[in-house]
């Protein structure tokens, strides 16, 4: 297994080290309920130097990026991040990502860490245009510093403005001391925060730090389990669960993600404007629980008679709600909000409600 350069600190520091794509990572230190909390009303910070970077760079670096992600490139400006995805050109989704613009001429897609030799392999394979295409997923870094008190409590370690950052944007500058640190106004938990850019040798220099600034707001180490419960309060979407290569972003709700306008000529597009067009058999809805029970990826859901009209992708109790919630792809006849469907937990059918998300809403 692959470690992270803040490996050794998790093991100091009490973290419960399970494999993860590839990785030993911490997927708890105190609890999850407790450090979900923390995150939702203070400040937590996440070791996710697991994530992929690769560098897109040169005159042809825009033309690339566009024709690979399903957002509109065009749209950003020096400084702005989007969230996006690779369509795989048989109406699927190759990964979820991210996309920086530090000029018309270089970007950085973030990708998750599962995916990181797929999406290489993609990239490479679509570059017909001779982009300058850097792998640095090895040698970066990353926290991600999240919750309402995160950019309050990072500011201490920057002399440039980041509290007032617009959500969804970067700036490079000096972050304890060390030059160059990409810091960028994104987060995987709707609590607000930031995500932090560096390379391997500065890793243990800036946990600390960002452990001492925090300090005084009640900082803790947060694990991966609370990562995953606080994205699905949200109804943030995680690639291999809610969606893969098999999953439509139209089916998935991604819409929002999939720009139809002119000179945005990505892979899959003439198939995903048919399937916005006319539909999809299914749909991803989000849905709480209104009796007893959690639901778990790969739970069928049945209409009243017990019919299997999906399957749960994601499910949890929510530690802030205080009961059942999940996703899952739902036939389009039962996909309406407020439409009552089931979860059948251990052969019982326990009683849930579709529900516009997200469902925490702070």
């Amino acid at each position: 297994m692959k470690k992270t350069a803040l490996n050794q600190m998790h093991h100091q520091m009490g973290g419960k080290m399970v494999p993860f794509a590839g990785f030993e990572m911490p997927v708890q230190f105190e609890g999850v309920n407790a450090e979900h909390e923390t995150v939702r009303r203070g400040i937590g910070v996440f070791d996710v130097s697991h994530m992929g970077e690769f560098w897109v760079e040169g005159p042809d670096a825009f033309e690339l990026v566009q024709r690979l992600t399903t957002n509109d490139v065009a749209a950003l400006f020096d400084g702005k991040v989007q969230y996006s995805c690779f369509p795989n050109g048989k109406g699927g989704i190759v990964d979820d990502l991210l996309v920086y613009r530090f000029n018309d001429q270089k970007y950085l897609l973030v990708v998750n860490a599962a995916n990181i030799d797929k999406d290489w392999a993609w990239v490479n394979m679509n570059n017909s245009v001779g982009a300058q295409l850097i792998n640095a997923s090895d040698e970066t870094s990353q926290l991600a510093v999240q919750g309402p008190l995160a950019l309050e409590a990072m500011q201490r370690l920057t002399a440039d403005k980041v509290t007032d950052m617009e959500y969804y944007t970067f700036k490079v500058l000096t972050f304890a001391g060390i030059p160059e640190v990409l810091f960028s106004t994104t987060g995987y938990t709707g609590s607000g925060g930031c995500e932090i850019y560096f390379p391997n040798r500065h890793a243990e220099h800036i946990y600390k730090a960002v452990l001492e600034a925090g300090a005084s707001y009640g900082i803790k180490p947060i694990g991966l389990a609370a990562r995953d419960t606080l994205r699905l309060e949200m109804g943030f979407c995680l690639y291999g669960n809610d969606i893969d290569d098999t999953t439509s972003p139209i089916e998935a709700g991604l819409g929002w993600i999939t720009k139809f306008v002119d000179n945005n000529l990505f892979i899959d597009r003439p198939l995903l404007e048919m399937h916005k067009a006319n539909g999809t058999e299914r749909s991803l809805r989000a849905f709480e629980i209104s009796d007893k029970g959690i639901p778990r990826q790969h739970y069928q859901i049945c209409d009243a008679a017990g019919n299997t009209i999906g399957e749960v992708t994601s499910g949890t109790m929510s530690p802030m709600l205080k009961k059942g919630i999940g996703m899952g792809y739902v036939n389009k006849s039962h996909a309406k909000l407020g439409a009552e469907i089931f979860i059948k937990v251990r052969d019982k059918l326990v009683e849930a409600t579709i529900v516009k998300l997200p469902f925490y809403k702070g």
